[in-house]
């Protein structure tokens, strides 16, 4: 039998993928309207699943299920701790914790990472493909959203070891396919990247901005547009 794990967990997870663009902190993000307070929270909650996530795959790189993945150059814990110290400032670790919604998610990492390490493929799967995939789209909307005028603040989606996205994300669906699993155990991992999308989703539903702020917003960017448009038109004139 050919293993197609990388198919499988793309066609599986199609769902659980578009539900994730739906919720209202996502939406909003991807509109262009993102509260910095929130973003920082969203962060810190981020380095605790990644610090999860990272200590198990270290844990289990000898692993056969672990081993074809168990790629160094993914890892965020360094880059999320820069942009915490740029949020928080030097004493960043004493400022932050994870929230209830994080705290199942490290826990259900933890577990399967000491009961069920294959399970580990699903977690780094969603979480390290979407950071490929949609990083530096997301890094331009945060920046422009929050007016960051340099690099800091957005690291976690700088992979300073990669140099081409498509490449090395071909290089890993490849790897999902070298894994050495049975049908069940495909089956598995595929439900527990649907898990996954739903403990991710779980974090991104705490941060759901209020409709008010977010109209706010929205109205706040559209007359800093239109001024700048009239400005423009304004020296063209002159």
């Amino acid at each position: 039998m050919v293993n197609t794990l990388a198919n499988e967990l793309r066609e599986g997870t199609t769902k659980s993928h578009s539900m994730a663009e739906n919720v209202s902190f996502v939406k909003s993000f991807l509109g262009g309207v993102v509260d910095k307070k929130s973003y920082r929270k969203l962060v810190a909650n981020l380095y605790f699943v990644y610090c999860a996530l990272e200590e198990e795959l270290l844990s289990n790189k000898d692993h056969p299920a672990i081993k074809p993945i168990y790629f160094t150059e993914l890892n965020r814990e360094m880059s999320l701790s820069k942009d915490l110290s740029y949020y928080y400032g030097s004493d960043w670790f004493n400022c932050i914790k994870p929230s209830p919604a994080t705290r199942i998610y490290v826990e259900r990492i933890h577990s399967i990472g000491s009961k069920q390490p294959e399970l580990l493929v699903a977690h780094a799967y969603t979480r390290y493909l979407g950071d490929l995939s949609g990083g530096q789209i997301l890094k331009k909307i945060a920046r422009g959203a929050m007016n960051l005028s340099d690099e800091k603040g957005t690291r976690f989606y700088d992979f300073d070891q990669i140099q081409d996205d498509k490449v090395f994300k071909d290089k890993y669906r490849a790897a999902l396919d070298m894994i050495p699993l049975s049908d069940d155990q495909i089956k598995n991992i595929v439900a527990e990247a649907n898990i996954s999308f739903t403990l991710n989703m779980k974090i991104f539903e705490e941060l759901n901005s209020s409709t008010l702020k977010i109209i706010i917003m929205l109205l706040a960017n559209t007359i800093q547009k239109f001024k700048a448009k009239y400005r423009a038109t304004i020296g063209a004139t002159d």
